[in-house]
């Protein structure tokens, strides 16, 4: 929690103002009960009305200052913690976005997602009662002492028993919930997983008639967290009554022996209700403390569970001594590149080497499996190699920024990505300064223009959540407009063409033909025909490389091509 409040320092003058305002607040407080002790031993016991008004409108002075000052107090306090956690979010996000797909498969989307929202939250609302109460109470606490002290010592023995039975109460409960908050959380996570999951796969779900099994996995995780809350709350329910307990029980010892030493004469009636008062103030900031040690357990688990994330090194870092390529423009080699994804125990691609040049067309296809996708996804470095080296323009891309060397690529992912916004402004990611002009051309490069102009608003329609008013060979053409509109030096298109019928497949890579003539152009798919006009082709078979040639050349010299161009075509279509 501690490591959490460096970046308060942006604050550090509203905090400051803070403590100033709560130890205002606590003063005015502290000085009511003698007032009030004042009027009713000078003022009520003499009859003396001039002195109960002078000193009843002190009090009222007193009163409005502890209202401003609780006021201002809230007002700040709200202000601190809710930028505290817009801090808090932002630097999660930031190194969030900073990890390698590694990380993500560690942590986990649903968990980095509650991380980010639920977590900090929790840490952000204890941040707030934090500056309110546990700054207060220890000042209430001793000055109550000090104040009770001065209106009858002797009975403060009363105090000097209840405090501590109160402070076993408060440790008692907050050690046992600890474990149970950080229980809860984890559980919260596991029930996002299955939202989301739930959501994101409802096709297949209905489709394969599923909905029951998926409901009642939803519901073992909701009950697995109810349970869980159900537990901790009710641990958390006995903490109040029990401080009410005490509480009372001490107004009732105070009251009875303050009432006999009344009848001896050895106190006086005002200030037996001032004791009264000030043992209140001293019981209620230790209900304060005890509150924040209700939160303490579940914020102290998101605290931890926040710095788990920002303590976690990204896997992929700019090399101190990076460098910017300088002649060579799209070169891409592959020099005896080995792969294994984390946690897996065979590499999914093993010795691969080939050249790419610009101007040329280099096609990747293989069996499901054979590691395609693996392959293209170390270009971008959304990991990094096992061995070997992966250069572009003669520069290791490890030795390159990360933001040049994508600033380099036009990248095209096996799954369509698109954002809810306009038509343009998807295009438009991959060139945010990209005029109109720049935008129709790719799209009509990518065989996309027809059917954008059909949509009512053209290239400003909408564009759903996900693209899921989109059809996925309409998903697949914007996202490769989207890597036309940069003029990249590598294209980079990951089964990008698998949605498209036959004659579409044909005419846009005609286009690209032409658009890419200059580019390196890598092509990962499934189909044949996609790939046979290739300059050249590289067979994949279980991570390693069966063959390189062209497609005339492979279907002579490698088997594996040779089956897998008999599985799609006929003998009259391979003539």
């Amino acid at each position: 929690m501690l490591k959490l409040f460096r970046y308060l320092k942006p604050f550090a003058a509203q905090v400051a103002a803070i403590l100033v305002l709560v130890a205002g607040q606590a003063a005015a407080e502290l000085y009511l009960p003698t007032l009030m002790a004042h009027i009713v031993d000078r003022g009520v016991a003499h009859g003396d009305t001039a002195y109960i008004l002078q000193v009843g409108g002190l009090m009222l002075l007193v009163s409005l200052g502890d209202m401003v000052f609780a006021v201002l107090t809230a007002f700040l306090s709200a202000r601190v913690s809710m930028g505290f956690g817009r801090d808090l979010r932002k630097t999660v996000f930031g190194r969030v976005t900073g990890f390698s797909l590694h990380e993500f498969d560690r942590v986990g989307t649903p968990s980095l997602i509650t991380r980010t929202t639920n977590d900090i939250t929790q840490v952000q609302m204890f941040t707030m009662m934090l500056m309110r109460m546990v700054i207060m109470s220890p000042i209430m606490a001793v000055g109550g002492v000090l104040m009770a002290l001065q209106q009858d010592a002797r009975l403060t023995w009363v105090l000097a028993v209840a405090i501590p039975l109160i402070a076993v109460v408060v440790s008692l409960t907050a050690g046992r919930a600890l474990p149970m908050f950080r229980s809860i959380q984890a559980k919260i996570d596991r029930i996002n997983l299955v939202l989301r999951e739930g959501l994101a796969g409802v096709r297949v779900i209905r489709a394969f008639n599923r909905v029951e099994h998926e409901t009642l996995r939803f519901d073992a995780a909701n009950r697995d967290l109810t349970e869980a809350s159900v537990r901790v709350n009710r641990l958390m329910a006995l903490v109040f009554p029990s401080m009410m307990l005490l509480m009372n029980l001490t107004v009732v010892a105070i009251t009875w022996f303050g009432s006999r030493r009344i009848a001896l004469g050895e106190m006086q009636i005002g200030s037996l209700m001032a004791f009264i008062q000030y043992a209140m103030q001293i019981l209620f900031s230790l209900l304060m403390v005890s509150f924040i040690f209700i939160m303490l357990p579940r914020a102290s688990a998101s605290a931890g569970r926040i710095n788990e994330v920002l303590a976690m090194p990204p896997g992929l870092k700019d090399s101190p001594d990076a460098r910017v390529p300088g002649q060579e423009h799209g070169h891409l080699e592959f020099r005896n590149v080995t792969f294994t994804f984390p946690g897996a125990e065979e590499p999914a691609i093993r010795d691969i080497s080939f050249n790419a040049r610009p101007g040329e067309v280099t096609a990747i296809i293989g069996g499901t499996g054979s590691g395609k996708s693996a392959l293209v996804n170390l270009v971008p470095r959304f990991y990094d190699v096992d061995s070997g080296a992966i250069l572009v323009d003669g520069v290791d891309i490890r030795q390159m920024p990360k933001e040049a060397l994508r600033g380099r690529l036009g990248f095209v992912p096996q799954k369509a990505v698109l954002f809810a916004d306009t038509v343009a402004a998807n295009i438009r990611y991959g060139k945010e300064s990209a005029t109109d002009e720049e935008v129709a051309h790719a799209a009509e490069t990518a065989q996309a223009r027809e059917f954008i102009l059909a949509m009512p608003d053209g290239f400003q329609a909408p564009i759903s959540q996900s693209g899921t008013n989109l059809s996925g060979g309409q998903k697949q053409r914007l996202s490769i407009a989207r890597a036309l509109v940069r003029r990249p030096e590598i294209y980079i298109f990951d089964d990008s063409f698998s949605a498209l019928d036959f004659a579409t497949d044909a005419r846009l890579r005609a286009a690209l033909r032409k658009e890419t003539a200059e580019a390196t152009v890598l092509i990962v798919a499934q189909r044949v025909n996609t790939v046979m006009d290739a300059d050249r082709i590289i067979v994949l078979d279980d991570g390693a490389v069966a063959g390189v040639g062209t497609h005339k050349e492979l279907l002579r010299t490698c088997d594996v091509y040779r089956e897998i161009v008999l599985s799609q075509l006929s003998e009259e279509e391979l003539a």
